[in-house]
C-alpha cells in the first residue's frame, strides 16, 4: 500500500516521499511537500483504488548489486556494507522499488486504500495518513459502533449527531455561566451572613464541593482578612480540591505550607492568602484543628 501510494503521489502531483511509519492502527508517508489539498487527497484516493481494481500484478526480482538495472529502480540507495544481490519489488507499469519486506503478488489483494487526510510533518513536509486491508474494514467497524452508541445516546440519526452535539454544547455553556453566577451570589451571601453576625468567630471554615478559586476568593474579599483567618476549601470531600487560606499576614505565611502539606497539595502565596491544589480533602478535619490551635495560642491583643 505505501508503495503504490508513493508511486502515485509522485507521478501525479510530483510529491516525493521523504520516510513513512507503517503502524498497527495506522500508517503515515511524510511527503515533500508543505500541503496537499482535499482535491489532490480525493484524487490520489481514486487513483490508487483504481489500480487495485485493475488486478495489477506486484514481482518480486533480485539483481546484481553492479547490475545498472538497479541505478533505475527508486531506492534511498544501498548501505555502504551491503552484500549479495539486490530485492526489487516490481508493481507492473507503476514503480520499481528496492525492498526486504514481505508484499502481495497482485494489487487486488490490498482490497483497499482509505486516505484519512493530512497532518503537519516536519518544515515544509506533509503526513499523509492511510488505512490499507482489513484496516479499512475495522475502521469501519469501530466507526459504526460509535455510531450506534452516539445513535442511542442522542436519541436522533447519524445524519444529525453533529448538530445535536452542537446544541448539547450550547447547552453546557449557557448551564456553566448559570452556575458560576449562582456560586458567585452564593459566595457573597456566606460572606454577608457571616459578618452580621454580632460576635465573628477569628476562624472561618468552609467546603463546599461544586465552587472554584473564584468562589472562595469572593468569600475572602467581601469578609475581609484583618482579624479573621479563613479556611476555604472546594472539590471533592474525600479526593482532590482546592484549598484557600487567608487572613493576618504572618499567620498565612506561617499556616499556609503547614495546610498545604497536610492536605498531600501544594500551593503558593503572597499578602495574606495561601492557596493551592489538594490530593486529601479528607484531611480537611486535621488542617482545621491545626488552626483552631493556633488561633487559641494567639494572644488577646494579636
Amino acid at each position: 500500500g505505501q508503495h503504490l501510494i508513493t508511486a502515485i503521489a509522485d507521478q501525479m502531483f510530483g510529491f516525493k516521499t521523504t520516510s513513512w511509519e507503517l503502524g498497527r492502527q495506522r500508517s503515515v508517508i511524510e511527503l515533500d511537500t508543505p500541503s496537499v489539498t482535499a482535491a489532490q487527497i480525493e484524487a490520489l484516493e481514486r487513483s490508487v483504488n483504481e489500480k487495485i481494481r485493475e488486478r495489477v500484478p506486484v514481482m518480486v526480482r533480485e539483481l546484481a548489486a553492479d547490475d545498472p538495472e538497479v541505478e533505475t529502480v527508486r531506492s534511498r540507495g544501498l548501505p555502504d556494507d551491503h552484500a549479495g544481490p539486490v530485492r526489487v519489488v516490481d508493481i507492473e507499469g507503476i514503480d520499481s522499488n528496492m525492498c526486504c519486506g514481505t508484499h502481495v503478488s497482485n494489487l487486488s489483494d490490498l482490497q483497499v486504500i482509505k486516505l484519512l487526510g493530512t497532518e503537519k510533518g516536519k518544515k515544509n513536509k506533509t503526513n499523509l495518513v492511510f488505512l490499507a486491508g482489513n484496516r479499512v474494514l475495522k475502521s469501519i467497524e469501530q466507526s459504526h459502533s460509535t455510531e450506534k452508541a452516539l445513535t442511542s445516546l442522542l436519541k436522533n440519526g447519524p445524519g444529525e449527531h453533529v448538530e445535536a452535539v452542537k446544541r448539547l454544547q450550547s447547552s453546557v455553556k449557557l448551564l456553566q455561566k448559570n452556575n458560576l453566577n449562582l456560586l458567585r451570589d452564593i459566595a457573597v451571601l456566606i460572606a454577608r451572613d457571616f459578618k452580621s453576625k454580632p460576635v465573628q468567630s477569628r476562624l472561618f471554615v468552609l467546603h463546599r464541593k461544586e465552587g472554584d478559586s473564584e468562589f472562595m476568593n469572593i468569600i475572602a474579599n467581601e469578609i475581609g482578612t484583618e482579624e479573621t483567618l479563613l479556611f476555604l476549601t472546594v472539590g471533592d470531600e474525600k479526593e482532590a480540591g482546592l484549598f484557600l487560606l487567608a487572613g493576618p499576614v504572618e499567620a498565612v505565611e506561617d499556616l499556609g505550607p503547614r495546610v498545604a502539606e497536610l492536605l498531600g497539595g501544594k500551593g503558593a502565596g503572597k499578602r495574606g492568602r495561601f492557596q493551592g491544589k489538594a490530593t486529601k480533602m479528607s484531611r480537611r478535619g486535621e488542617a482545621q484543628a491545626l488552626l483552631q490551635e493556633f488561633i487559641s495560642h494567639r494572644s488577646p491583643e494579636a
